[in-house]
């Protein structure tokens, strides 16, 4: 699996932590790093644009992109037809935004989730499957409106 990270300045600690942790625990994995490199102040859209465009054409499976809150980098990525972005607090939160939304972007807020419970998130977030079933037909409806 290919996964793209992204983040702007406020969420870059809580980023290297993440690569990291994805480095060493799913080495069997491809991680790109998007950006940013460093705490230069920059523009969450940038970054989750970058990873939003990068999960729907197929160049990656799945992003995680972090900003201070996940608001606006979660907004910004699901604004990109085809990904479905959710922001995600705990452990419970990216288990269902997989299993119950099929969820290809996780977003969290580098100011809101501290670095133990992210690897948390991230860990349950990568291993769990989509369930289908009569939550497919909720996705779909999902996509249908970025058709209207």
């Amino acid at each position: 699996m290919k996964i793209a990270l992204g983040s702007d300045h406020a969420g870059f600690e809580l980023k290297e932590d993440v690569k990291a942790y994805l480095l060493e625990a799913f080495s069997q994995h491809e991680i790109i790093d998007m950006g940013v490199y460093d705490l230069t102040s920059v523009s969450y859209a940038e970054y989750g644009a970058k990873v939003g465009k990068a999960v729907a054409s197929g160049d990656v499976d799945r992003g995680i992109v972090i900003c201070g809150s996940g608001l606006g980098i979660s907004m910004t990525a699901g604004k990109v037809r085809g990904v479905r972005a959710a922001l995600c607090h705990d452990e419970y939160t990216a288990r269902m935004s997989r299993l119950h939304n099929d969820a290809n972007v996780l977003a969290m807020g580098g100011r809101v989730v501290g670095k133990g419970v992210a690897r948390e998130m991230v860990k349950v977030w990568l291993e769990t499957p989509f369930e289908g079933g009569r939550h497919q037909t909720r996705v779909e409806q999902i996509e249908a409106l970025t058709n209207e």
